[in-house]
């Protein structure tokens, strides 16, 4: 009875491997260890928070941007693409081809870009703000104070700046979207932008196009002495222009849409059939595929050779004429798509200076420390039991011994 009674009292001093550890007995290692515990815990959060209070404050300013909505770009253009011959199922398909699927992505991606970072740097001349030597290091430091997120839910694109100074912070938002406006202004990033450039090229080579023919056509005049052809002849010449500027666009068609649909595709294989009824409406009208066939447009004998030259001539006019009239309506059409687009971006909400600070969250950094406190002051309440238990067993005296001269030995 004795001996278990010794036992009973003297349970907390036996070694751990000893018995099972139960939930009391932890319960009564924290209480005995509690102004240990407490100690740590304190300590840490006094750190923290002359830590917390050491830290500057710093002030984040942010911008939503509303990027072009690529959706109804094409919609506002309905009306005259409905016009056009030809070229109007090539616009279709060009804008198509030149419309992004997330236009946010790339918005974000020129933001981003070197190019408007270099422009911040030398607008703000953050090499000295930041006393940095190479532009590379003004770069990454204007990358830590700029979060860009591309909003997934509302489609919205917000620029934050994060700066000691809230009008700084502000300043610089702002900023970043000015800077980003005028690259954007020197490139074409959207579908409506893009198909008017593109029109506009092709307009501008359709009016040499046109000039040249109409200069050929007057060396023809003082040439020949021809100056008009009955109406009959006329209204051939212009049935053909017509035809061939309808091949034309149609050739644009299957080549737009080769670059996209295999050869099995029936919108392409309908495409391709249609080319060759004009092409063969061409050719019973008396002309060759190429714009400069010496093949006469009425029954032959009834024009002199001059009549014929002068004809060729006033064919290619109209010819040219045709495909000027369908560029143009293209060029029209895109540039009303792309004033309904407005500018690149909207700026919804512009950075204004911040009336709090962002960082340091001093509340958060407490109570961190709290948690960390009781956390480490558990482990070491722990560790000091077990240590504490190891040195009351006489079995384990030699081993600590022994580890005591191995971690203190200077050999």
């Amino acid at each position: 009875m004795i001996g278990d009674a010794e036992r009973v009292a003297n349970q907390d001093f036996l070694a751990p491997g000893e018995e099972e550890t139960s939930l009391l007995e932890l319960l009564l290692v924290l209480a005995r260890r509690r102004r240990l515990i407490v100690r740590v815990t304190a300590a840490l959060v006094l750190v923290a928070i002359a830590a917390s209070l050491l830290l500057p404050n710093e002030y984040t300013a942010t911008t939503s941007l509303l990027p072009p909505q690529q959706g109804g770009s094409t919609s506002a253009g309905s009306a005259l693409m409905a016009q056009l011959g030809g070229l109007g199922s090539v616009a279709g398909l060009a804008g198509g081809a030149l419309g992004l699927k997330n236009p946010n992505d790339l918005q974000v991606a020129l933001l981003k870009s070197r190019t408007v970072e270099d422009a911040m740097i030398d607008r703000y001349h953050l090499m000295d703000l930041y006393h940095v030597r190479l532009r590379s290091q003004a770069r990454t430091r204007l990358e830590k104070a700029v979060d860009i997120e591309n909003g997934a839910k509302d489609g919205l694109i917000r620029v934050s700046v994060t700066d000691r100074s809230p009008q700084r912070a502000a300043e610089f938002a702002n900023g970043y979207v000015a800077e980003f406006k005028k690259l954007t202004s020197t490139l074409a990033v959207t579908e409506a932008s893009q198909r008017r450039l593109f029109f506009e090229q092709q307009l501008s080579q359709a009016k040499d196009n046109l000039a040249n023919a109409e200069e050929n056509l007057k060396k023809t005049e003082q040439k020949t002495g021809v100056l008009q052809l009955d109406s009959q002849d006329r209204a051939l010449i212009e049935a053909v222009g017509q035809v061939r500027a309808q091949i034309v666009a149609k050739e644009v068609q299957i080549q737009a849409m080769q670059s996209f649909a295999s050869g099995e595709n029936p919108d392409l294989t309908m495409a391709q059939q249609e080319l060759q009824g004009l092409k063969a409406e061409e050719a019973k009208m008396g002309a060759t595929p190429n714009g400069t066939s010496s093949a006469p447009l009425v029954p032959k004998g009834v024009m002199q050779e001059s009549g014929l030259e002068y004809t060729r001539k006033l064919r290619d006019v109209k010819y040219s004429e045709t495909i000027l009239e369908l560029l143009a309506r293209q060029y029209e059409a895109a540039k009303v798509d792309e004033a309904r687009q407005g500018a690149v971006v909207q700026v919804v909400d512009p950075a204004v200076v911040p009336d709090r600070h962002s960082s340091p969250k001093r509340a958060l950094i407490v109570l961190g420390a709290l948690i960390l406190g009781v956390f480490f002051g558990v482990v070491w309440s722990f560790i000091s039991e077990a240590f504490a238990r190891i040195a009351s067993n006489p079995a384990e005296q030699p081993r600590l011994l022994a580890l005591r001269q191995a971690l203190f030995s200077r050999k």
